[in-house]
């Protein structure tokens, strides 16, 4: 997880963007926006920690580190539209849709969808991590992001508005929404190395733990963090009356589920015959986020 991976991941990211002067100039702009917008680019670290973990390169990651990344920034858009959680501010800047204006943020999350399997089934990536990787790439991500994942966790959502739901469904709503795409960056880190199955089953509960650990940790922080401190508004989901894990178990027992969550993720890294320390070590630091 170090800062020479990160600038290979960065530089690969703009890199794939189209070049040059368009008619649809603002578009690309208003995609670019979003992805410089940063973060902590966790599911493309993921992608490569995975691969070089399991004997391949961060070079031949780079294509499917960048697509997860490429839909992830799509579903930050289109979270923040006032048709879904309405907020102002993603990651210490105003909104896409601030910026650009509701249809231009809309169009660009869709474009960002669409480029991410563009860049899964280009020349590029086949020549690096091989066409039969590609393929089963391009029908992980489209299944983790799809309606029975990361979108099907956006419509629960959605669905538990203002309204009181079990425990169960805000696990599903988690799972789906925030673990489908973290597991599928390690399924696919798996995948660019050309890991055995034993390897991508062991990366997906590592990736569905992390994901459920980050997603309570997140929970908490809504709760008792700032606008400042997060780089977005906090207090939203009780503004929206949703149910988290927060509002039915409480903030000490959410606590001791990331505990119990990140464990979890560490266990599953025993698979694994390379150093996992840094996976380790980037389970617990996710638990311990402030921001």
């Amino acid at each position: 997880m170090d800062s020479h991976t990160l600038q290979q991941i960065e530089t690969a990211l703009f890199g794939f963007l189209p070049q040059g002067e368009y008619t649809e100039q603002k578009l690309i702009d208003a995609m670019k926006y979003s992805l410089e917008a940063g973060g902590k680019r966790v599911r493309p670290m993921l992608v490569t920690a995975f691969a070089v973990l399991c004997g391949g390169k961060v070079k031949n990651a780079l294509p499917f580190a960048c697509a997860v990344e490429m839909i992830h920034t799509y579903s930050l858009i289109h979270d923040d539209l006032p048709c879904m959680d309405n907020d102002d501010l993603r990651r210490g800047k105003p909104s896409n849709h601030k910026v650009f204006g509701e249809d231009t943020a809309l169009l660009a999350g869709d474009a960002l969808q669409t480029l991410a399997f563009e860049v899964l089934s280009s020349d590029q990536a086949a020549a690096l991590a091989g066409e039969q990787a590609c393929r089963r790439a391009v029908n992980t991500l489209a299944k983790y992001a799809g309606c029975l994942g990361m979108a099907g966790g956006q419509m629960i959502d959605l669905q538990s508005e203002n309204t009181q739901v079990p425990l169960e469904t805000v696990r599903e709503l988690v799972r789906k929404k925030t673990s489908c795409l973290i597991q599928a960056a390690c399924e696919l880190g798996c995948i660019s190395a050309g890991a055995t199955e034993e390897q991508i089953r062991a990366a997906s509960v590592y990736g569905e733990s992390v994901g459920l650990a980050f997603q309570i940790q997140d929970d908490i922080l809504d709760c008792t963090s700032t606008d400042e401190e997060l780089g977005k508004p906090v207090g939203s989901d009780e503004e929206n009356q949703k149910s988290t894990f927060v509002s039915l178990l409480g903030i000490e027992k959410c606590r001791e589920l990331v505990e119990q969550y990140t464990a979890q993720a560490v266990a599953a890294l025993s698979t694994f015959s390379g150093n996992t320390t840094p996976l380790a070590i980037f389970a617990m630091n996710l638990a311990k986020r402030r921001k």
